[in-house]
């Protein structure tokens, strides 16, 4: 997978120079400069400068077009756009080939350099390797063409993945210009990576990494990526160790989602503190890409909030559910290709018990039932409707209680049968309905749990008493108002 993506960013991100200009920006580092290198100034033919000032012109030519004014909605400005006369451009550069046996190497060899460019833009990369490779045989090639040639012949083999040929180029062009640059480090670490010598590829592109640093900018997204890859082979290769592999990586990837904020890099940020067993870290670092809004598969969310859970933040854990809920994505059908805007996350049975347990957990009773009762609905075992009659007693909803207990214990599973019996048995016990509260009692008191047994027989005497002493109450209640309606009438 990696050295797929490593491929890909050689081909994606920009790095490839076309040697339309032969300069090449020299910068700083922490290298020391080559002795410089000066050939005699170079002078084009008369015949042949005019000819290349007409490719220039070509290559260089603009058009007027209309594009909306974004100031002004409904009108149109004006702008130049680049627009290469191609035909021209290549019919002189044709000219010139057929004639260069009356011309000066020099002259050759500007000459192979805008070929090189043509066929370059054109993406006909074998015959822009063939134009560079002419200029390098050209005697009378500037130093300037000379070395930009090589790093984009370099990077072109690198293309058509000739590895070895891309790394002996590089090596080349190293130890002919003044200064090395990062760039030409990160070029040489990918071609040794694809050949599977990570240890060459982590040393040039460590090098590279530091002296981008040097050179006063930051380093590039995929010169991290294709680090991170290099200790990943490393380690599964054990040249060096899991942990000090992990170590590296965690660094990498803490660099990653601070400059280049991608799901994937929070993601494997998150799952490289797991390895390290840093489940803090790991909770901290799922919660910061839910925060960027980068979740959105429903195994992140629950991932997350259930680390949240076991954090004993279950507010937070349940916010995130509800989030998860909220959000929306479009699905496409493989077979009939309709789309379908869809929640991330699915109210499923198992999911909305943990958003019920959440808001439980957090106290917030009234926002836990809502949850319970829909997970009810959908639950084949009853445990579900008794947990939600636990609910509904701590709610004072005696009623409620009882009917979702009852519907409960109608399923064919209930993972303890006794202790519902002891809810449904307070639930009326609450209600004053003292028989039907002993008859529950009764019934969990012959499960075989000495704890369940202690607490239903417990419950029975309670209410055996409580029975006689509301008994008593409104004896005496009557008895009071027997004797004031007899004081009355006498």
């Amino acid at each position: 997978m990696f050295k797929k993506l490593i491929t890909v960013f050689i081909l994606l991100s920009g790095l490839l120079t076309v040697n339309f200009s032969v300069n090449i920006a020299a910068q700083d580092s922490n290298l020391t400069p080559k002795k410089s290198k000066y050939k005699k100034a170079r002078v084009l033919q008369t015949s042949t400068a005019k000819k290349v000032t007409k490719i220039v012109e070509a290559l260089e030519r603009q058009k007027i077009v209309k594009v909306p004014d974004p100031e002004n909605k409904g009108k149109f400005i004006e702008k130049e756009e680049d627009d290469p006369d191609w035909v021209t451009a290549k019919s002189i550069l044709t000219d010139l080939l057929n004639n260069r046996a009356d011309m000066k190497s020099y002259d050759r060899s500007v000459m192979w350099n805008y070929w090189g460019y043509l066929y370059f833009s054109e993406e006909d990369y074998d015959q822009a390797m063939y134009a560079y490779e002419q200029l390098l045989k050209e005697p009378e090639a500037t130093i300037p063409l000379r070395t930009a040639s090589l790093l984009t012949l370099a990077q072109l083999n690198l293309v058509k993945e000739r590895w070895d040929k891309g790394i002996n180029l590089i090596l080349q062009w190293m130890s002919e210009v003044e200064t090395v640059t990062a760039q030409s480090y990160y070029l040489l670490a990918s071609a040794y990576f694809q050949k599977t010598d990570y240890v060459r590829a982590r040393t040039n592109m460590e090098e590279a990494i530091k002296l981008a640093e040097v050179e006063g900018y930051r380093p590039k997204e995929n010169w991290y990526v294709l680090l991170a890859a290099c200790f990943s082979e490393l380690k599964d290769k054990k040249i060096i160790s899991a942990q000090y592999a992990l170590e590296q990586q965690v660094g990498i990837y803490e660099i990653l989602v601070n400059y280049y904020p991608k799901k994937l890099y929070f993601l494997q940020l998150g799952g490289t503190y797991q390895q390290m067993d840093r489940e803090e870290d790991y909770m901290l670092t799922l919660k910061a890409a839910y925060d960027k809004d980068l979740l959105d598969k429903e195994g992140e969310y629950l991932a997350l909030a259930q680390m949240l859970l076991l954090k004993k933040n279950p507010y937070w854990a349940a916010q995130v559910l509800v989030a998860g809920q909220q959000k929306k994505v479009t699905i496409t059908d493989e077979d009939t290709g309709e789309e379908e805007v869809v929640a991330v996350v699915k109210d499923k049975e198992k999911t909305l018990k943990l958003l019920a347990d959440a808001w439980r957990m957090a106290q917030e009773i009234d926002k836990a039932i809502p949850v319970l009762e829909k997970a009810a609905k959908m639950s084949k075992d009853g445990d579900t409707y008794v947990l939600l009659g636990n609910l509904y007693l701590f709610e004072d909803r005696m009623e409620d209680s009882i009917r979702a207990i009852e519907a409960g214990l109608k399923k064919p599973k209930v993972k303890s049968r006794s202790q519902a019996l002891l809810v449904l048995g307070q639930a009326h016990f609450e209600l004053q309905n003292f028989e039907e509260a002993k008859k529950q009692f009764r019934a969990a008191a012959r499960d075989e749990n000495k704890r369940i047994k202690k607490t239903a027989n417990s419950w029975i005497k309670y209410a055996e008493n409580e029975e006689v002493r509301v008994k008593n109450l409104a004896l005496r209640r009557d008895f009071i108002q027997q004797s004031k309606a007899k004081s009355k009438n006498s």
